[in-house]
C-alpha cells in the first residue's frame, strides 16, 4: 500500500471513530436526536427554557437549571406502552461510556436517583421536566414495557459541560496527519532530488 493510501486509511479511521463516542443509546442522526429504546426509537431533545430559550440539546447541558426532556415516538407502539424515566448520578466512573450492563451493577439504584417518573402512558410525545442543582455526569434510563417485555434505554450525560468536545481532538488529529503526509511528501521530493 503506497504511503497516501495509508494516510487516507488512517484519516478515514480517524472520521469513522466518532460514532464509537456517542453517549449510550442517543444517537446524533443527521441534526435529529434518537433514542433507541431497544429496536424502538423516539427522537430526542433537551430544552433550558429559562436560559437558552428554544434551544435544542441532545446530550451534554452547559449549565444546571430546569431542564425539559422530550420524546417524540417514532413507534405507534410506544404510545401504549408504560414509560417510565429515571435519572441517576454518575457513580460508575465511566461517564459518557456508560452502558446498562453497567448500570445493572449498581447495588442501590434508588439511592443514586435524582429524579424519576413513574410508568406513564403517554401519547406521542413524552415529556418529564426536572431542574438540576449540581453540575457533573448523569445517567438517563427509559424503560417501556409491553407485556412480558421490557426495553431499556441507557444515556449518559453532562451537566455544566462548558469544555471544548471531541471535535477538537479530531481536529488536532487531522491537522497533525496532514503536516505529516506533507512532511513525508516533501522529503520524498527532496530524496529524488538528490538521486539526479
Amino acid at each position: 500500500m503506497s504511503n497516501p493510501a495509508k494516510y487516507l486509511l488512517l484519516l478515514a479511521s480517524i472520521l469513522g471513530a466518532q460514532d464509537t463516542l456517542a453517549h449510550g443509546s442517543v444517537v446524533d442522526d443527521e441534526d435529529i436526536c434518537q433514542l433507541e429504546i431497544g429496536f424502538l426509537k423516539a427522537h430526542f431533545k433537551i430544552y433550558l427554557p429559562r436560559t437558552h430559550d428554544r434551544e435544542e440539546f441532545c446530550e451534554d447541558l452547559p449549565e444546571t437549571t430546569e431542564s425539559l426532556f422530550v420524546m417524540e415516538y417514532e413507534h405507534d407502539k410506544l404510545s401504549t406502552m408504560p414509560i417510565d424515566f429515571r435519572i441517576i448520578r454518575d457513580v460508575t466512573g465511566l461517564k459518557s461510556f456508560v452502558r446498562e450492563e453497567h448500570v445493572a451493577t449498581i447495588d442501590d439504584l434508588e439511592a443514586v436517583t435524582v429524579f424519576y417518573h413513574p410508568p406513564a402512558i403517554e401519547s406521542d410525545v413524552f415529556s418529564v421536566i426536572h431542574r438540576f442543582t449540581e453540575p457533573g455526569w448523569y445517567v438517563g434510563i427509559v424503560t417501556a414495557s409491553s407485556d412480558n417485555e421490557q426495553y431499556t434505554a441507557v444515556f449518559p450525560f453532562e451537566v455544566g459541560f462548558t469544555g471544548i468536545g471531541y471535535w477538537v481532538y479530531f481536529m488536532v488529529a487531522i491537522f497533525l496527519l496532514l503536516l505529516f503526509f506533507w512532511y513525508e511528501r516533501d522529503r520524498s521530493l527532496k530524496g529524488d532530488r538528490s538521486i539526479d
